[in-house]
């Protein structure tokens, strides 16, 4: 029973996220992802050897990573991708941990702290900074139950926005310089190579992320218990 609780929980929000998806309650998590796939393209940067030079994020959901060095195959693909591991990632830790509170100051550092270091206009500095703010105070003062279905709410969003990102930049091509274009232009193969392939990957991961969130904390012990109760009897 209590599995399909927490299955029918993260339907509730999915279908809730869905239906306010083009207003304003919705729209300040859509931005957020945005930030997390530009911050992701200069992390692959800096991981391959590379740095940030800035990260510049618009109201229009837009927004762009200058990077200087590193892998540009690598750089290229972890916008997308990244966005959607942050949400997956962000959506594990507020389902299967008590660690909310602490997750939330921590995204929220960690927003304040690179949009000092490398926000490049006023949207950015206000959105990075005041978001990250706001993490943090919710960490901080909200209860734990509080801040792990807010969590849910923004690993949700993240994952689904990440797919229909894709979607629209590379199959619908809305974005004349999307990331599957430039990596197109840089190692080769079509656009829609890239698009199609990146998206099969994130629906795949949603779904994995999805599946094991909804999965009881406890399930791996029980599981155990029953084992060691069986053997005995």
């Amino acid at each position: 029973m209590v599995f399909f609780k927490r299955y029918i929980a993260l339907l509730l929000i999915f279908i809730a996220i869905v239906l306010l998806w083009n207003t304003m309650v919705i729209y300040p998590l859509k931005i957020f992802v945005v930030f997390m796939h530009e911050v992701s393209h200069g992390l692959a940067a800096i991981a391959t050897g590379g740095s940030i030079v800035e990260i510049e994020i618009n109201r229009h959901q837009g927004g762009h990573a200058l990077t200087r060095g590193g892998s540009r195959f690598w750089t290229l693909s972890a916008g997308y991708l990244g966005s959607l591991l942050w949400g997956g990632v962000i959506l594990l830790l507020a389902a299967r941990t008590r660690l909310g509170k602490a997750v939330s100051v921590l995204i929220g550092i960690g927003m304040v702290a690179i949009t000092i270091g490398f926000g490049s206009d006023m949207f950015t500095y206000l959105f990075g900074i005041g978001f990250g703010v706001v993490l943090i105070l919710m960490g901080l003062f909200l209860p734990e139950v509080v801040n792990d279905w807010i969590l849910r709410i923004i690993g949700v969003t993240s994952c689904l926005y990440a797919i229909l990102d894709i979607k629209s930049d590379v199959l619908d091509r809305s974005h004349l310089r999307s990331d599957a274009r430039m990596l197109a232009e840089e190692i080769g193969l079509r656009t829609e190579f890239w698009g199609i392939l990146w998206i099969v990957i994130a629906i795949g991961l949603t779904f994995w992320f999805l599946y094991i969130a909804g999965k009881s904390p406890d399930s791996t012990d029980a599981e155990s218990k029953d084992s060691v109760s069986a053997d005995i009897g």
